[in-house]
């Protein structure tokens, strides 16, 4: 989440106005994330996010994203709920772009999740793949291995102003991952952006899932390996294997893995950090004037990415033989 667009009182006011949400009492820009522009806003009946989507969220895609959260409420997930206005709708407009208001979670965000919150994360995500079934609208990945290219070419003549051989590297493994890329694993809704600021806690029980905006159809595996990424690694960059075994074994214990997605783990991580690193490269190279966000370091998936490269099973992430 992050603050692209500056909203006005005034203009926040006459919005409200269409919702049964009473007056505005305050509202703040939240600074985190690197999509769109999010807002804490506090009301006469509450506290709720509000978020406009900028251009890089194809509007085509919102009903999408809208919908599975309530599918996934409606099936025991802990996710924020659109709040719908007057007119039965709940996407509307504000200063441009298309926006929406959804309820507020009640929780924090762990930065360095315990072995504990690991396996919590694991629980949900096994939940949540199996809540996703029989959700009717299907969204493609765009940022599965076949999006990559387009990304690592918009920053190949100037990954090295970011790290020496940078855009070598990224070559390399971009070709081998378009190779070796696992394409008959079990499908299905995926978060596809499940990193511990996107998960909410009170002590050690974890209260919501947030941000689906990356959220679509993949590989059910993929989502596991993003999470991997996102959740066991130290900040040295080690891999914790006992945060690794925490995660897979509560996942598993919801949702069986096959052999086949067993076999691809490893691929999977890779192509999990050559996402994040890729994204994360072009936004670190191109950061809108004015905008209210710090770019996420791409050298932290670089770092992650040589730990994959080394791995040889999935046992070396925990998963238990």
């Amino acid at each position: 989440m992050a603050v692209y667009t500056d909203v006005s009182a005034e203009d926040l006011g006459a919005f409200l106005a269409a919702y049964d949400l009473g007056g505005l009492l305050s509202f703040k820009g939240i600074a985190e994330g690197v999509e769109n522009s999010n807002f804490l806003i506090e009301t006469e009946r509450g506290r709720f996010i509000l978020t406009l989507y900028e251009k890089r969220v194809k509007v085509e895609d919102l009903p999408f994203f809208l919908g599975l959260m309530g599918h996934l409420a409606d099936r025991g997930i802990n996710c924020p709920l659109p709040v719908k206005a007057h007119d039965g709708k709940a996407l509307r407009t504000l200063c441009g772009r298309p926006a929406a208001i959804v309820t507020f979670l009640e929780g924090v965000s762990y930065r360095r999740p315990t072995g504990v919150q690991c396996a919590a994360l694991g629980d949900v995500l096994g939940r949540l793949h199996g809540a996703g079934k029989g959700f009717a609208i299907h969204r493609e990945n765009a940022l599965s291995v076949a999006g990559w290219r387009p990304l690592a070419e918009a920053a190949a003549s100037r990954a090295d102003t970011v790290a020496p051989g940078l855009g070598a590297a990224v070559a390399r493994e971009l070709e081998e991952l378009e190779g070796h890329w696992p394409r008959n694993l079990p499908q299905g809704v995926i978060h596809a952006d499940l990193f511990p600021n996107n998960t909410l806690f009170v002590g050690e029980t974890l209260s919501g899932v947030i941000d689906f905006y990356f959220a679509c159809n993949d590989a059910l595996a993929y989502d596991l390996a993003i999470c991997l990424n996102a959740w066991c690694f130290e900040a040295d960059f080690s891999f914790n294997l006992t945060k690794g075994r925490a995660m897979i074994a509560a996942y598993r214990a919801r949702r069986p893995l096959n052999g086949a997605e067993i076999e691809a783990l490893p691929v999977l991580c890779r192509g999990a950090a050559l996402r994040f690193l890729l994204t994360r490269l072009v936004d670190w190279l191109n950061v809108p004037p004015g905008a209210l966000v710090r770019p996420l370091d791409p050298l932290e998936y670089w770092k992650k990415l040589r730990f994959h490269q080394a791995v040889d099973h999935a046992s070396d992430y925990g998963l238990a033989l």
